[in-house]
């Protein structure tokens, strides 16, 4: 559980607003299959997940364990500021006859690649050693994040303030950043 809930979270929380999320809202506006495109976007967040944590339980025998605890720290302050820019929306591309779930997986999957939530899965991962919980509970909270971006397509970025909710999210994960840093370096 040490790495399931704080994955869902972190991934969950980053995920809001994010080039990834609004992928969904136009493929879900595009397709107008709300229910495949959750589908995909699971998929591939749990593919995208998987893989994080795998880095993570790989790396984890090879640093200590305040070398981790600065690694999350970094990944969690990356993701703080990255939270103040406005992510610009990404090109909606079709890849062939294979439908609103194929479509949504595979570019989602792209776009998810090397992405802030997988540098958090991955840390997450490292620090507790758990490749499935931390997998499962980052792609959850992804999941979780995108439903209500998906069923409510265009009208999501009208509904939520995301420019706030970023603003806030960002804060968070910077002074949660800081306080780890701290943690992982003995200061005061």
């Amino acid at each position: 559980m040490d790495a399931l809930l704080p994955a869902f979270v972190a991934a969950g929380l980053a995920e809001i607003g994010d080039r990834t999320q609004l992928l969904a809202i136009l493929l879900a506006a595009h397709y107008r299959a709300p229910l495949a495109v959750i589908g995909g976007v699971a998929v591939a967040a749990l593919a995208n997940s998987l893989l994080a944590a795998f880095g993570g339980t790989m790396i984890h025998d090879l640093i200590n364990h305040r070398a981790i605890a600065l690694m999350l720290a970094v990944g969690l302050v990356f993701a703080g500021a990255g939270a103040f820019w406005r992510p610009r929306p990404p090109l909606l591309s079709t890849y062939g006859p294979i439908g609103a779930f194929g479509t949504t997986a595979i570019g989602f999957f792209i776009l998810e690649f090397g992405d802030k939530t997988q540098l958090l899965t991955m840390t997450i991962a490292a620090r507790v050693d758990s490749l499935l919980l931390a997998g499962v509970g980052a792609a959850a909270g992804i999941t979780l994040a995108n439903v209500p971006a998906v069923l409510l397509a265009q009208e999501w970025p009208r509904l939520v303030p995301l420019p706030a909710v970023r603003a806030g999210i960002g804060i968070l994960f910077l002074v949660i950043g800081a306080v780890v840093a701290i943690g992982a370096l003995r200061i005061g």
